[in-house]
């Protein structure tokens, strides 16, 4: 049973292959996504994995691998020791709020109010109160805070799309407390932390599906021959991407660590102090291509109860 909660905030600054490993339609390299909404997400043991792998790289002791997601499953790695089961756990990433390009202001953050909804029971959950007030888009509409967004007659203008524009006045309470729990303080981060206040656009579920399913950044690729060093016949493939400045929020628990050393234990609040301390605005790779440069996201730990 796991102690303490918190939440992680993942801010895409580059595109980021989770991928699914298997084909859908066009897309030969599809990204991870709901069942049953459909949007991208990234899974914990995805995340798991990759923090562990990068966690000297961003800092950590590399003593405290084991002690903290568990010894590796090879008899020779773990020198004789016996298996013992980590003591942090990471669930899966919901995406919070996708970049959709924007006749004004270059792009906007989308959110919908079922994406809002989930994001505000996880941090519930997890013992972190926030006062986000319902807010209700139907199709075809928006909800925003920014006017300058808009166009002639009042409309926003998001790809080829046009939505009937409310002003809220309840939005930038939700906007700010998300841009202020998501992105670290900062002058490398104004920009983005300021836009996130502002520009956070609400449209409707079916709306906010439609970019989640269609607004992906898809990259055609060609497999080379290695003999002749040029393309081969039927090597071109398509990998799909979540495009940067997408936001999205994970839970990460945390339990007494369980080593058979009783004199090298720590306790749940020792154990997220320490997974805080490491990955706390550091920026983490996930998924593939890496080498591509693909798959940099930046970590931010709000703490719960």
């Amino acid at each position: 049973m796991f102690q303490k909660q918190s939440a992680l905030f993942l801010y895409a600054v580059s595109p980021v292959h989770m991928g699914a490993g298997q084909a859908v339609g066009v897309i030969d390299n599809p990204i991870q996504r709901e069942r049953h909404t459909g949007h991208p997400c990234f899974a914990g043991s995805g995340i798991k994995g990759a923090v562990r792998h990068g966690f000297e790289a961003i800092g950590g002791d590399k003593k405290l691998i084991e002690r903290l997601f568990g010894p590796g499953p090879d008899p020779a790695e773990r020198d004789g020791k016996d298996l013992h089961a980590g003591a942090v756990s990471f669930g899966d990433a919901q995406l919070v709020a996708l970049p959709v390009r924007s006749l004004k202001g270059g792009y906007v953050y989308a959110t919908c109010p079922q994406a809002l909804s989930r994001a505000q029971r996880l941090l519930g959950l997890i013992g972190i109160h926030t006062s986000w007030p319902a807010l209700a888009v139907d199709d075809e509409h928006c909800l925003l805070a920014n006017p300058a967004l808009l166009s002639s007659g009042g409309k926003l203008h998001l790809e080829a799309f046009e939505y009937a524009a409310q002003v809220s006045q309840d939005l930038p309470k939700v906007a700010e407390d998300i841009a202020a729990r998501a992105l670290p303080d900062g002058l490398a981060y104004d920009f983005f932390r300021d836009k996130l206040k502002t520009d956070l656009v609400v449209l409707s579920d079916t709306a906010f599906g439609y970019f989640a399913e269609h607004a992906m950044l898809v990259e055609p690729h060609v497999r080379i021959d290695e003999n002749t060093g040029t393309a081969k016949d039927g090597g071109l493939f398509y990998t799909e991407n979540l495009p940067p400045e997408s936001l999205l929020i994970a839970p990460l628990l945390a339990s007494q660590t369980r080593t058979d050393k009783k004199d090298d234990r720590d306790d749940a609040s020792g154990v997220m102090a320490k997974m805080k301390n490491v990955i706390d605005g550091k920026l983490l790779q996930i998924g593939g291509d890496a080498t591509t440069g693909r798959g940099l996201v930046l970590a931010r730990i709000v703490e719960g109860k």
